[in-house]
């Protein structure tokens, strides 16, 4: 169940030292900026009882899984399995609780958001629960599935909040797919915990398109929500793992990760490694000024496409990169 309906003084020790302890703060739903909020998974229009029959959908309802919070992370290489690695603060926090003989059932859920570049930016989403998956349920199937079961159910919903029109014609302002099969989603099965890394960079117009709203990153505020998607009778109506705010940025609040020899990093060093970050804006505008370079020069060559077919707009350009980016991944945005 979505843990928003539920007062923080129930919640184990290590869930909420997972929500408070990130680089992006746990910020108010609607006034809150750079950092992530919980939204109402009824904000979410998934597939109901009769779908296969009327193509009908539904508020989404609770979470299956409780959210435990965001990290934005920053390294020289791209960063695989984080909840493995020994720095990483919510594997910790519930390490320390079961060495205390508590939360021995709970389970982790991670979305890892691989941002190439430069820099390599990592967006990882934790979502969890005290009690064990049941058995034989859809999400139980995934979690202890194959990857091509994997590829072919997980699926990404999002709803841009806040952002400039451009945003939101390149993103879509509500839209649904499978991340399987429109990126390479690397899967990591620990003892306790499930992560998904998703590589931004196995998609050109993927990686084009997120770029474009990272330029505009302190302006958009964006809810992503994570499911498997549900293909048989059986398995309706779909259900939400967890969602996502995340509330207008900021690039230089990502915390640095040693790539080579990770250490647990009290939160005073990470508040310091977010001080240091400030003193690197300048690099990172010209690092996003690059970026904005090759988008444009997309968009032109876009904008010629449109020409020789006697189409000059540029909302019709968007709408051609992200059919290209559909038809060459074979999706189909609901």
């Amino acid at each position: 169940m979505d843990s928003a309906a539920k007062p923080s003084a129930s919640l184990p020790d290590w869930i909420t030292d997972s929500k408070n302890g990130g680089s992006l703060r746990h910020v108010d739903l609607d006034t809150g900026t750079n950092g992530w909020a919980s939204p109402p998974g009824n904000l979410f229009s998934l597939r109901s009882l009769n779908y296969l029959t009327k193509r009908q959908k539904a508020p989404a309802g609770d979470y299956l899984l409780s959210p435990l919070g965001m990290d934005w992370l920053k390294s020289t290489t791209k960063l695989d399995n984080v909840l493995a690695r020994p720095d990483n603060r919510v594997s910790h926090a519930l390490k320390k609780a079961q060495s205390q003989g508590k939360s021995m059932k709970s389970f982790v859920f991670a979305v890892n958001l691989q941002v190439p570049g430069k820099d390599h930016y990592s967006a990882v989403f934790y979502f969890g629960t005290e009690d064990p998956i049941p058995p034989g349920s859809l999400l139980y199937r995934f979690v202890n599935g194959d990857d091509a079961f994997r590829n072919q159910r997980f699926k990404i919903v999002n709803r841009i909040v806040k952002g400039p029109w451009i945003v939101k014609k390149a993103v879509g302002n509500y839209a649904a797919c499978l991340l399987g099969k429109a990126l390479t989603c690397n899967y990591h099965r620990g003892p306790n915990y499930l992560e998904i890394d998703v590589d931004i960079s196995s998609s050109a117009i993927a990686n084009a398109i997120l770029h474009l709203a990272l330029g505009y990153v302190t302006s958009v505020t964006i809810d992503m929500g994570f499911l498997v998607e549900a293909q048989t009778e059986n398995e309706l109506p779909e259900k939400l793992i967890g969602a996502v705010r995340v509330c207008q940025m900021e690039m230089s609040s990502a915390t640095v990760v040693d790539a080579l020899t990770p250490q647990i990093q009290p939160a005073a060093a990470r508040v310091m490694g977010c001080s240091k970050e400030v003193g690197e804006s300048k690099k990172t505008v010209k690092e996003m000024n690059e970026v904005m370079f090759v988008w444009m020069s997309l968009l032109r060559w876009g904008q010629l496409l449109c020409r020789v077919g006697n189409i000059v707009s540029l909302p019709a350009t968007v709408q051609l990169l992200r059919f290209w980016w559909v038809k060459d991944t074979s999706i189909k945005l609901e």
